[in-house]
C-alpha cells in the first residue's frame, strides 16, 4: 500500500500511509483507537475506496471495488466480532457464498472434502463439518472463520483484535494456527492492543497515529516504551497511573449470593474508596456476578445490600440506589449504537434537565461538553452517533454515563477490553480519581497485570465461587492463575 489517504468530511482518517506485508510474515499494525487502523484495513479489504494512493499484490495492481472482489483477489478479514451464521453447520458457514454445486444442486460430497482439507490444514481435524456453530466455543468459532478464508486460496489475512474474547488455551491454539499459516507463505496483518501478544507472534510492526504511519521496523530492535511513545506521540511514564485513595465503610455487601447457574454462594464486601478486582478464567461467573448484583440476571438465593438497604432486584431500583454498570458487551447492551453521545451519556439520569415535562437541551449540552472534555472523548460533536466512534471513545462514553449518573458503586466489566494503552491509562486514572472521591469500584478483568497494578484487593473466582480475596500486592499472576485453575485457595 502506497500513499493511501482517506477523508470523511472534515476528518482525515488516513494521510499518505504506506504499508508492506511480506509473504510468510506476521506484521503488527499498532495504534490508538481512532488512529486509522480500521479505515486502512477497510481500504485493503475493499469495504472503503481510498481517496488517493495505490495497492499491489505480488507486483500486480490491486483496487477492489467490494469485499467480495477483495476475497476473490486473496484478501480476507477476520473481525473481532465474528461474522458467522450460528444456526448453520460448520460446513455451511465455511462454504457460505462459495458453495460447490451444479444446476442449483449442492455437491455435499465435494464440499465436505474441501472443508475437511482446510480443517486439516489448520491442524484441527476434530472439528466436525455437521456441527452447528452455536454449539462451539468462541475459539472454535474463530477457527471456522479462518477456515472460511482459506477455502478461497487466501494470500493475505487480517486479524482484528482476535484474542479479545478468548480464554488463554484458545489464544495458544490461535497462535499455533497463525504459525501454520505463516509457514505456508500467507502474509498476515495482526491488529492488537496487547503488546505482549505482538511480541510473541509478530515479526515486524507499523504504528499509526492520527491517520499517519509514524514508525515501522523489526520488533527485535524496538522496546515496548518506544512503541507506546510512537502510538501516543509522547513518552508515557506511567501505564498504570496511581491516584492515592483510602478505603472506608462497606457500601456494597453480598451475602451468599447465588444465581440460576452462576455465581454460587458468593459473600463479598466492597468499601467506599476501594477498587476491588475480580479475576478468573472464562466461564468462572464474573460477568454473571455483576449482572446478578445489578438486577439483570435472576438471583436464586442470597442478598445484595447497598449500605443497610436491600433494593428490589431490578436495574431501575439499583440505579436509584446508586449503582452503575459498564457492560463488557458495549455494542450489544452497553450503549445505544444509533443514538448520540449526549443521549447515551444522560439516559440513566435525565432529572437535572427536566423542566415541566420537557428536556432543557441547552443545560444538557453544557453538562455533556464538560464530561467530554474531562474524559477527552474525540468526536465531531456530542450529537455524533455512537456507532461512528472508535472503540476507545465508545468505552469512554460508557464510563462517562455512570460517572454522570453519579453512581456510588461502579460495576466495571472488562472496561479496557479492545482499547489502546493510552486510553487504558486514562481509564485507570479515572478509576483512581473516582475511588479518591469516595466511590466504590468492582472491577472485572481478564488481564491480570492491570488488576494487580490498579486494585486494592483482588478476588479470584472459579466455577462460580469466590475462592480467595487478598490485597493485590499479596498476589502474583502465577498464584492468581493457579487458584483460578485449581478452584481453591493455595
Amino acid at each position: 500500500m502506497t500513499g493511501v489517504s482517506k477523508r470523511f468530511g472534515a476528518t482525515h482518517a488516513l494521510r499518505n500511509v504506506a504499508l508492506d506485508v511480506n509473504a510468510g510474515e506476521v506484521l503488527a499494525l499498532i495504534g490508538e483507537n481512532g488512529a486509522g487502523k480500521s479505515t486502512l484495513m477497510k481500504v485493503l479489504s475493499g469495504a472503503v475506496p481510498p481517496d488517493s494512493g495505490s495497492m499491489q499484490i505480488s507486483g500486480q495492481p490491486y483496487a477492489p471495488r467490494s469485499p467480495h472482489a477483495a476475497r476473490l483477489a486473496g484478501v480476507a478479514m477476520i473481525y473481532q466480532e465474528l461474522n458467522l451464521a450460528p444456526d448453520l453447520s460448520v460446513e455451511d458457514n465455511i462454504m457460505l457464498g462459495q458453495e460447490t454445486g451444479r444446476w442449483g444442486i449442492l455437491r455435499r460430497d465435494l464440499q465436505r472434502q474441501r472443508v475437511r482439507e482446510v480443517l486439516n490444514r489448520l491442524g484441527h481435524p476434530e472439528l466436525q463439518p455437521d456441527t452447528l456453530v452455536d454449539r462451539l466455543s468462541v475459539g472454535a468459532q474463530q477457527l471456522v472463520e479462518i477456515a472460511r478464508a482459506l477455502v478461497m486460496e487466501t494470500r493475505i489475512i487480517v486479524f482484528d483484535e482476535p484474542t479479545s474474547s478468548l480464554a488463554r488455551h484458545d489464544v495458544e491454539r490461535l497462535f499455533a494456527v497463525v504459525a501454520r499459516l505463516k509457514e505456508t507463505g500467507i502474509g498476515i496483518v495482526y491488529i492488537s492492543h496487547f503488546l505482549d501478544e505482538v511480541r510473541e507472534i509478530c515479526d515486524h510492526y507499523t504504528v499509526l497515529r492520527d491517520g499517519c504511519a509514524v514508525g515501522s521496523g523489526s520488533l527485535e530492535k524496538v522496546s515496548e516504551s518506544e512503541i507506546v511513545a510512537l502510538m501516543v506521540g509522547r513518552s508515557v511514564d506511567e501505564l498504570f497511573p496511581s491516584v492515592p485513595h483510602t478505603p472506608g465503610d462497606v457500601v456494597l455487601s453480598l451475602g451468599r449470593l447465588s444465581g440460576s447457574a452462576v455465581p454460587t454462594d458468593v459473600t463479598l464486601d466492597l468499601r467506599r474508596g476501594e477498587i476491588l478486582g475480580v479475576a478468573g478464567l472464562v466461564g468462572a461467573g464474573r460477568t454473571e456476578l455483576l449482572r446478578c448484583i445489578f438486577g439483570l440476571d435472576p438471583v436464586k438465593t442470597g442478598t445484595v445490600k447497598v449500605g443497610q438497604f436491600a433494593p428490589r432486584r431490578r436495574p431501575s431500583h439499583m440505579i436509584a440506589a446508586g449503582l452503575g454498570l459498564v457492560s463488557e458487551d458495549r455494542k450489544g447492551e452497553g450503549l445505544a449504537q444509533s443514538r448520540s453521545i449526549a443521549d447515551n451519556m444522560t439516559y440513566s439520569r435525565l432529572q437535572p434537565y427536566r423542566t415541566v415535562g420537557f428536556l432543557n437541551l441547552r443545560r444538557r449540552r453544557q453538562a455533556v461538553s464538560q464530561w467530554m472534555r474531562k474524559l477527552k472523548i474525540k468526536a465531531q460533536s456530542q450529537e455524533q452517533a455512537i456507532e461512528n466512534l472508535s472503540g476507545g471513545n465508545q468505552q469512554k462514553v460508557a464510563i462517562a454515563r455512570v460517572l454522570h449518573q453519579d453512581a456510588d458503586v461502579l460495576l466495571l466489566d472488562e472496561p479496557t477490553r479492545g482499547i489502546d494503552v493510552g486510553t487504558k491509562a486514562e481509564i485507570y486514572r479515572l478509576m483512581g480519581e473516582s475511588a479518591a472521591a469516595g466511590k466504590a469500584i468492582l472491577f472485572v478483568s481478564s488481564y491480570l497485570t492491570e488488576l494487580l497494578a490498579v486494585c486494592d484487593r483482588v478476588a479470584v473466582m472459579s466455577r462460580g465461587r469466590v475462592c480467595e480475596v487478598r490485597p493485590a500486592n499479596n498476589w502474583t499472576e502465577e498464584t492468581a492463575m493457579a487458584v483460578a485453575v485449581a478452584g481453591e485457595s493455595i
